[in-house]
């Protein structure tokens, strides 16, 4: 074992992917009922040790192969959405039960790329797995494959895994797979292969040494393990690769085990910050008064009592630019409302918001989050 990571001991918030591997086994595509035991020991003393963690499950399209005996090496596209229909009550009852034993509920949440790219669906996804890890759940993530519209791909689990790591500004993200890590070269194709245990930058020549190390039951190879760390260090998010073949390998993990970790150079806030006030276009304005722009610079999120008014178009999740009275723009931010509901609320109370709107909506008009203002000069 080598020392353990501060990157893993600093880390508040994991996401954690799984591969179908790992649940399901190859021959028979049973699920591996002893190793999920045994992860949700591991689940549970991050936990109890005041971490946050996400899942990121593979296995609902394997299941469901056993369960309608689907015995064909390739399936069609509906023949793979069946399977996860029928897969995925087996997997969520499969996690329900064994976290229920450590006094942890469990929740699924089914997601599609899709998802964490379309900003109003972006927020939704968000705010609720927020809510579900404020009041000590875990999030189980599922790709939704009952109601994909393009074949389902090899690797998209470890895709949407970074893509979840992003949109909930993890400090670590974890694939466990059926490999230890990233080798110079594929392990077993006849060439000479060295274990890299640290990377800290994505280059050509590591992209290189992705090779196809993905199983029947497996969908992803090292290069969609690439393209994740890609999506995760953008993010801020640190990534690691390692084997989760044997029982407990979060706990091997913890006390640093073999494994390839990538390294972000920021952190998630300073990198969600960053996208929200260069990446994305702005559909409008809210106009503050001097009170909230004081409030802004402690640190607080903007309230609709705050805003004297607002400009543009804009639907919820979009951006829009934080002015102040003189019309200076002092950053930008992800609005929590539409702009006919912002303009009806601007100025109240937030006690207010249900009574105005007929329901109720988020206590800020921009939560500090999701807001990223300009440096004072």
């Amino acid at each position: 074992m080598a020392a353990v990571r501060e990157e893993w001991t600093r880390a508040r918030r994991f996401v954690i992917k799984i591969g179908s591997s790992l649940l399901a086994n190859a021959e028979t595509g049973a699920l591996k009922a002893d190793w999920l035991t045994a992860l949700a020991s591991d689940v549970a003393e991050l936990c109890r040790n005041g971490k946050q963690v996400i899942i990121v499950s593979s296995g609902a399209i394997a299941l469901g192969r056993r369960a309608l005996s689907l015995r064909a090496k390739t399936l069609n596209l509906e023949e793979n959405q069946a399977a996860a229909a029928v897969g995925q009550i087996d997997l969520a009852h499969a996690y329900e039960e064994n976290f229920k034993a450590w006094d942890i509920v469990a929740a699924q949440v089914l997601l599609t790329l899709g998802d964490t790219e379309e900003r109003r669906r972006y927020l939704n996804a968000r705010n609720t797995m927020e809510t579900l890890l404020r009041l000590g759940a875990v999030p189980v993530v599922n790709e939704n494959d009952t109601v994909a519209t393009a074949e389902i791909r090899y690797g998209d689990n470890d895709r949407l895994a970074a893509r979840v790591a992003s949109m909930m500004s993890a400090d670590c993200l974890v694939l466990l797979s059926d490999v230890d890590g990233l080798y110079s070269a594929p392990p077993n194709s006849g060439t000479q292969a060295e274990f890299v245990d640290e990377i800290g930058e994505i280059t050509p020549e590591i992209e290189a040494m992705a090779g196809d190390t993905g199983t029947e039951l497996s969908r992803g190879g090292m290069v969609t393990k690439i393209e994740a760390a890609k999506i995760a260090l953008a993010a801020g998010t640190h990534m690691v690769i390692a084997d989760g073949k044997g029982k407990n390998p979060l706990q091997r993990l913890a006390g640093g085990g073999r494994c390839t970790w990538f390294l972000a150079h920021s952190n998630p806030v300073a990198s969600r910050k960053r996208w929200i006030a260069g990446a994305l276009e702005p559909s409008g304005a809210v106009i503050l008064d001097a009170g909230a722009v004081t409030a802004l610079g402690a640190g607080k999120s903007l309230l609709p009592a705050g805003v004297k008014g607002v400009e543009g178009r804009f639907d919820r999740g979009d951006a829009v630019v934080i002015r102040d009275s003189e019309g200076h723009e002092i950053g930008r931010g992800l609005s929590a409302y539409s702009h006919n509901d912002a303009a009806r609320i601007i100025g109240h109370k937030s006690s207010e918001i249900s009574d105005i709107l007929g329901y109720r909506g988020r206590t800020e008009l921009i939560h500090r989050d999701d807001m990223a203002l300009k440096q004072k000069r």
